[in-house]
């Protein structure tokens, strides 16, 4: 079976961000969908955004998924699919990011790079990088979960992961970037009909929590 997103539109979805200011002093960034609102994730009908379009790009199939448990693919065969398609991404590949899957999660793993340093002088990694890292592991993560949870057929459950998008995004930046290495993992903490709710965090090569964030998807 192959899954594609059901409408055919190449445009992607343009990010607002909000800077703001925490009263603790770290960085706090706040991102919405400029058409969508928390109110609208009932209806996704205009949603449309880089997770599904990478669906489009890296197509997931599955040997034969269909409306019967004993025929389902295991959950292992759909996560490392996801993880291919991920790691095909342009812009995952331009920013060296790469997904893996461990046998019970998928996480998003980046190698630092002097290419990738938003403050020079200190050697810090670029906020909107760390942005970008909580973002994809969330997505992916969500997707993944719609499968584990088996609700509804699996038609269905392909159609909602071909169709995640990126409702709301909010960052915390809560030390600076440094490290050699930096791996961003995820946790649902509500899936819906309509949408999930995702906790995301980035840990450096040292294990010192540099970045969290919360999402909401639409599917």
């Amino acid at each position: 079976m192959t899954v594609t997103n059901p409408e055919n539109n190449p445009s992607q979805s343009h990010l607002k961000t909000k800077p703001t200011e925490s009263a603790t002093g770290n960085s706090t960034q706040n991102i919405t969908h400029p058409h969508k609102g928390k109110d609208d994730l009932a209806d996704n009908s205009g949603g449309y955004d880089e997770h599904s379009d990478l669906m489009n790009e890296g197509e997931i199939k599955t040997p034969k998924a269909v409306d019967n448990d004993d025929n389902r693919a295991p959950i292992s065969v759909v996560a490392e699919q996801l993880v291919l398609a991920f790691n095909h991404s342009p812009y995952l590949v331009f920013n060296g990011m790469q997904m893996r899957f461990d046998g019970e999660s998928i996480q998003c793993h980046l190698q630092a790079r002097a290419d990738l340093i938003g403050n020079v002088t200190f050697g810090i990694l670029h906020g909107g990088v760390a942005a970008t890292m909580l973002d994809s592991v969330g997505g992916i993560v969500a997707m993944l979960e719609i499968y584990r949870s088996n609700q509804g057929s699996t038609s269905d459950q392909f159609k909602k992961i071909s169709r995640l998008a990126t409702v709301d995004l909010r960052v915390d930046y809560l030390a600076p970037g440094r490290g050699k290495a930096f791996i961003a993992s995820a946790e649902v903490l509500r899936l819906g009909r309509k949408g999930a709710t995702v906790r995301m965090q980035m840990v450096n090569d040292e294990g010192k929590l540099i970045a969290t964030g919360m999402a909401s998807f639409a599917y």
